[in-house]
């Protein structure tokens, strides 16, 4: 008779927790900004280094929920997530370049002997042509691609297979020096954005706030589209894609609108990643880093939104750790994770929390 009513008041209590959980560490968020403008002296002084880091982690879980939208609601396990991440990155990293150079041409192309800029570098001196390439680029590439991809029928293994193909040719293709995009070192030495110093404590800070922002947005955005009937549409396309065209659905349009959005979401979060990190460079199109974002989500728990976001957090933060301490091992750490995951966390982190709570 008290397991009953035990589990009434658990499954009432959830919610309420969840909310409470997120505004207290929405409000640590928030708080970091504020805490990095004190004093360097000062005992609640937040380090340039922390906040950086802590943007860093913040622009990876964006990647994590756009990641999830595509393969834990339509079913699709991208590979090449990593690819949107790092053209946003460069479309912000050209206008930063452009920024520095003033009115000459950026610093690698002065070394190169280039004379003038190519033609896809016009109208980059201009943040808002910038934050058009960012949204634009990425997402026109993830439309012509997803078209072809699922008017082919595309899916499974094979589409993880044609996405990672995806990064890798990019990949290659920006390490190359004629590109125009700096080759293997990619840009750095940014100075100014807006006009403002890219290294000052309020320049970071604004940054930082941005990146919660967009994080929180994309999350509600998110959570309105799995609750509404685009995201149950989702679901049975994840889960019975035959039975759903048998009903009169056509998944190609679901797959394409899910897989564009989620391509933009990533472009904006490489476009916060770069004037925080300070570089871009082409080993962010890395398979291996679009491999990562799979762990994040798998870790966390796919389907569930706030799962990819824990998940993000947790490997990025032990990344940082055995990076510096045993940095031969980590490549290591990170397979054994995901075995484990696999093997024993099947429903990730946030699976795992919810069974404990049914007990």
């Amino acid at each position: 008779m008290n397991q009953p009513m035990t589990i009434t008041l658990a499954q009432k209590a959830g919610p309420r927790l969840s909310l409470a959980v997120g505004g207290l560490v929405l409000a640590i968020l928030l708080a970091l900004p504020l805490l990095h403008l004190l004093p360097a002296d000062s005992a609640l002084h937040v380090s340039a280094y922390t906040l950086t880091l802590v943007g860093k982690i913040l622009c990876y879980a964006i990647v994590a929920l756009a990641l999830d939208l595509v393969w834990g609601y339509a079913g699709l396990l991208s590979l090449g997530h990593g690819l949107f991440f790092a053209l946003g990155g460069y479309a912000m990293g050209m206008y930063l370049m452009r920024q520095s150079a003033g009115d000459g041409l950026p610093a690698f192309m002065s070394f190169l002997a280039w004379n003038e800029l190519p033609w896809y570098w016009y109208g980059t001196s201009s943040f808002l042509w910038a934050m058009c390439l960012v949204v634009l680029v990425p997402g026109l590439l993830a439309l012509v691609f997803g078209y072809f991809a699922f008017r082919s029928r595309i899916k499974g293994v094979y589409f993880s297979i044609i996405t990672q193909a995806l990064t890798f040719a990019g990949m290659l293709l920006f390490f190359r020096n004629e590109t125009g995009f700096g080759g293997n070192n990619g840009f750095t030495n940014f100075r100014t954005i807006l006009g403002f110093d890219i290294t000052a404590q309020g320049t970071r800070a604004v940054l930082f706030l941005c990146t919660v922002a967009l994080l929180t947005g994309s999350l509600y955005l998110g959570f309105r589209l799995a609750r509404s009937k685009f995201g149950r549409v989702l679901t049975a396309l994840r889960d019975a894609e035959n039975r759903l065209m048998f009903c009169g659905y056509d998944p190609r349009g679901y797959k394409l609108f899910i897989w564009v959005l989620s391509a933009v979401l990533c472009g904006l979060a490489g476009a916060l990643y770069v004037p925080q990190v300070g570089i871009i460079n082409p080993s962010e199109m890395s398979p291996t880093n679009s491999i990562e974002a799979a762990v994040w989500v798998a870790l966390g728990g796919r389907g569930t939104l706030i799962g990819p976001l824990l998940g993000a957090g947790l490997v990025n933060g032990m990344k940082s750790w055995f990076t510096v301490a045993f940095p031969e091992y980590w490549l290591f750490a990170l397979g054994a994770l995901f075995i484990v995951v696999t093997l024993y966390l099947p429903k990730g982190v946030i699976g795992l929390l919810r069974k404990e709570k049914e007990q």
